[in-house]
């Protein structure tokens, strides 16, 4: 048997859980929060003074800390990217049947990307009534985001698309959790309960996918571990690296974006590092058995993995100058 048609049986298999993974990882629509829970209610008689708290509190945070948070509104609101490319995967069929509604795998993705849609929907609300970004500039750059797509180097095989999401989940974890700590520290409480709450969202979701990922490599280990060797080989591609602004090339915006997230903790080389050993101990790769001899020397090289990238993230220097986005104007946050 191929080794397509293999992942094809795994996932079927998988598939017979998919609505126990939605009732263990996934809230039910009428339980869960929505933007407008977090938000100044617009039919409420305080709605203004809502409004001048919220931009109050927000003239506090610095330049750096706005470019994180205006490139983390347009990582999620590229949302219809990432829909797409997971409808692809081997395994998912989106129209199945009489009903046409697809199978349980694109059950699980609409469901999923349901929960994602309110993350960039609360943030672009938020970014917008602060007063502190220029809007239209963040907008142009989101239209540029879709526009261009996204490509994370994972083809339609589900299992490395699974270590793609599993990662990116709980970078993205780390990117919102530090922004909430950074808003608490500059005294606003609101917004660090808004950046809080997506990343309980976020964590959520990597360990879904990190039990997809778990259950695989019980049933196909040897592939299973050829895949996470295959996507740590190439490096993990962050969703916003072809990140652009008005006027500029495609990807010129993600290294400065980047270096202010670094530059600020919000999400650094070293927290790349730690993922990567999250990911090994989560998946007990150093306990694998019944492995090919090809898939023994992808577990060790994934078992050196840290140290080495360690020793490279500890070498990285990052510029002290924060570069000037078009989205965020430094005079207008004095």
């Amino acid at each position: 048997m191929s080794v397509k048609n293999i992942r094809l049986e795994v996932m079927q298999f998988l598939e017979k859980n998919i609505d126990s993974f939605v009732q263990n990882y996934l809230i039910p629509v009428e339980k869960i929060w929505q933007p407008s829970d977090l938000l100044p209610n617009s039919q409420s008689e305080n709605f203004f003074e809502e409004v001048t708290e919220l931009r109050e509190y927000a003239k506090e945070l610095p330049y750096d800390f706005w470019v994180v948070l205006v490139g983390d509104t347009i990582t999620e609101e590229a949302l219809p990217t990432y829909e797409s490319w997971l409808m692809e995967v081997e395994g998912v069929k989106q129209k199945e049947g009489e009903d046409g509604t697809g199978n349980g795998w694109a059950k699980w993705i609409r469901h999923w990307t349901g929960e994602e849609n309110r993350h960039g929907d609360l943030l672009n609300k938020y970014l917008y009534l602060s007063g502190r970004v220029n809007m239209r500039e963040v907008e142009i750059t989101t239209h540029h985001l879709l526009n261009d797509g996204f490509d994370p180097g994972t083809d339609q095989d589900p299992y490395k698309n699974f270590v793609f999401t599993s990662f990116q989940e709980l970078a993205t974890y780390v990117s919102h959790n530090r922004v909430s700590q950074l808003a608490k520290k500059y005294g606003d409480h609101k917004l660090s309960k808004i950046c809080r709450i997506i990343a309980g969202d976020e964590m959520r979701h990597h360990h879904a996918y990190s039990d997809f990922v778990e259950r695989i490599f019980q049933v196909d280990p040897s592939e299973m571990m050829k895949a996470f060797y295959y996507m740590m080989k190439k490096k993990i591609t962050m969703p916003a690296n072809l990140i652009r602004e008005s006027g500029g090339a495609m990807g010129d915006a993600f290294v400065h974006f980047s270096e202010s997230a670094q530059r600020i903790g919000v999400y650094t080389s070293t927290d790349y590092v730690d993922i990567l050993n999250k990911l090994i101990k989560r998946w007990e790769i150093d306990k694998i058995t019944n492995l090919t001899d090809e898939a023994e020397k992808a577990r060790d090289y994934l078992m050196r993995l840290p140290d080495r990238m360690l020793k490279l993230a500890e070498r990285m220097k990052v510029s002290e100058e924060s570069y000037i986005f078009k989205w965020v104007n430094p005079a207008t946050l004095r």
